[in-house]
């Protein structure tokens, strides 16, 4: 597993990281799967090069972990990543896009706050009500937002840019050196038919243009998982095959 690409970064394992494997565990995503994990601290010095490094390498943030699936029975979890460039708004995008164009997306810095909670609650009710993040309380929602040891902006939208207006949606994102990590985003369910989980990734694509970055991560996509087969419909859509990013073919 090739993790460490710079002297910098290798320095800093040197010194610093150690690896860590959890047990095994039921897969989330793939009924009768057994998952493992390897993982790392994040909060160490020159976290940003550490974590830019482990995210071109597959791996995933959550608080101050860096996490990558280390399954030894199966491959179906694939490290994906958009290149924004690339990326051209088809039809069905457009009219995502336009069901959405009353949003307006505000940078704020990562601190939590009850609004946030209270819609991340209408949101896990809705749609992930038996899922591993149901029973998060608030303290627990704190710790996601404001446990990262990285650069990271929690994006809200409203449709006012009067911050009285109700929040309608919310982005945690890291800022990569070359794009965009999704780490999670949640919405109210209520205008769930409006597309706008596929228009959150749409707007992180196009402010990925603006900034000149080249990638949205998206996190995993897993062959066979309907919780993760929107991923795929972003095409082209790259994923990490063993120590190379490639683009995701139909044939896969």
């Amino acid at each position: 597993m090739k993790i460490i690409d710079s002297p910098a970064v290798r320095g800093i394992a040197n010194r610093q990281l150690r690896f860590y494997m959890t047990n095994p565990a039921p897969c989330p995503y793939l009924d009768g799967q057994v998952e493992r994990k390897v993982f790392t601290n994040l909060a160490v010095r020159e976290s940003e090069i550490l974590h830019d490094a482990l995210s071109h390498s597959g791996f995933r943030r959550s608080q101050s972990i860096a996490y990558r699936p280390a399954c030894t029975a199966c491959n179906a979890c694939r490290a994906t990543r958009i290149p924004v460039h690339q990326f051209k708004l088809s039809k069905r995008w457009r009219r995502v896009v336009n069901k959405n164009s009353a949003l307006i997306r505000s940078p704020q810095r990562a601190t939590a706050t009850r609004e946030q909670y209270r819609l991340l609650k209408r949101y896990l009710n809705s749609r992930h009500a038996n899922g591993g993040m149901s029973s998060m309380d608030l303290r627990d929602y704190v710790a996601m937002i404001e446990g990262s040891p990285v650069p990271t902006v929690m994006f809200e939208y409203r449709e006012s840019t009067d911050l009285d207006a109700p929040l309608v949606a919310a982005a945690l994102v890291d800022v990569l050196k070359d794009g965009l990590s999704m780490v999670y985003s949640f919405f109210d369910p209520d205008v769930a038919s409006r597309g706008i989980g596929n228009y959150l990734i749409l707007d992180h694509i196009s402010y990925a243009k603006e900034l000149n970055l080249p990638f949205v991560y998206m996190g995993y996509w897993v062959d066979g998982s309907p919780k993760m087969g929107y991923k795929a419909d972003f095409r082209p859509l790259e994923v990490l095959d063993g120590d190379e990013w490639r683009v995701l073919e139909d044939k896969d």
